[in-house]
């Protein structure tokens, strides 16, 4: 019998995807553009410091350094677990939170028909901020719908929120927001792209793997192979 809780995720997600069809409904297309707006005027050689800022926190060096602030909150979690496998625990886990993340890739994103420019390239006086810094960011996609940095994160917190200790889910999902925020801020992204397209997808898909026991199933799989390969004494 399926959980109350992946059947509450399941139906928050598909409410999401009904409030972005419904013509009736203009808010996400208003939310979207109050969103860009309110950051692209601040994009200006006015703001050469802010400019700077902004076009740093959208290079491939900061995707390397959020990638390393997961692993670090990973690692977190597995020393605070008191259990005396924990690393063969913890690295089955991570095995696992990859699969899924590359199978949700693989055949929920390609599957997506739809897809959208970003609004750097829908608006025609919008600032690009790859105008006005000497270093190579990223301000702008041909097809930003949905948004896959966002929905990485989305598996990351998920998996922290159904494993780790309380805190470290917290920050987790403090991460979704703040790593996930500065495609927006620049234009790269719409606000919709992640908290309407990368979050639905994860709410529909990830209760899945994780309200059910397939995620702990796989683990344990992986669990028990890693098992055979510990030296014996």
């Amino acid at each position: 019998m399926l959980s109350r809780r992946l059947l509450a995720l399941n139906a928050a997600g598909f409410a999401l995807l009904i409030s972005w069809w419904v013509p009736a409904l203009d808010f996400w297309p208003d939310l979207d553009g109050r969103v860009f707006w309110a950051f692209n005027h601040l994009i200006s050689p006015l703001n050469p410091h802010w400019d700077t800022l902004l076009g740093l926190l959208n290079t491939r060096f900061f995707d390397a350094a959020a990638f390393g602030l997961m692993g670090v909150l990973f690692c977190w979690a597995m020393l605070e677990d008191p259990r005396p496998d924990r690393y063969r625990h913890w690295t089955s886990l991570g095995i696992t939170m990859l699969l899924t993340a590359g199978i949700i890739s693989l055949f929920v994103l390609r599957a997506i028909s739809y897809g959208h420019a970003s609004p750097t390239r829908v608006f025609q006086h919008a600032q690009h901020l790859s105008e006005l810094v000497s270093f190579k960011t990223k301000d702008s996609a041909s097809n930003s719908f949905p948004g896959d940095h966002g929905l990485m994160l989305m598996v990351f917190a998920s998996f922290m929120l159904a494993f780790a200790p309380r805190r470290i889910a917290l920050w987790s999902l403090a991460f979704v927001v703040l790593l996930s925020a500065p495609r927006i801020m620049v234009g790269a992204h719409w606000f919709s792209d992640v908290y309407l397209g990368s979050l639905s997808i994860a709410l529909i898909a990830l209760p899945w793997v994780l309200c059910t026991p397939l995620a702990t199933t796989v683990a344990r799989g992986m669990e028990n192979a890693l098992t055979r390969f510990k030296p014996h004494a």
